[in-house]
């Protein structure tokens, strides 16, 4: 059968490289990228296996509430933590 077809740019260039590099016609490259594209699609897929992620402790919560960056960096940094003294540090 005889067609036109027009490639994406992309696409395009992939066949003439592919074409250029094996030595073949664009007609048996067409035709060759088309017959495994298309036993792809026709290829019945069965469910997905469920994803399975493993519970991992973490030990207990140190911040309590990360609305206050300053207590979250404090104790991720090890400092102790006074809010009366980043009010005094912003004023």
């Amino acid at each position: 059968m005889r067609t036109t077809r027009t490639f994406d740019d992309d696409v395009a260039t992939t066949l003439d490289r592919l074409r250029r590099s094996r030595r073949v016609s664009l007609e048996h490259l067409v035709n060759e990228a088309l017959r495994r594209g298309l036993k792809d699609l026709a290829k019945r897929r069965g469910p997905r296996e469920p994803v399975r992620t493993r519970v991992v402790a973490l030990g207990r919560l140190r911040v309590t509430n990360i609305d206050n960056g300053g207590e979250a960096l404090a104790i991720a940094e090890g400092e102790s933590f006074n809010a009366r003294d980043c009010r005094d540090r912003a004023h």
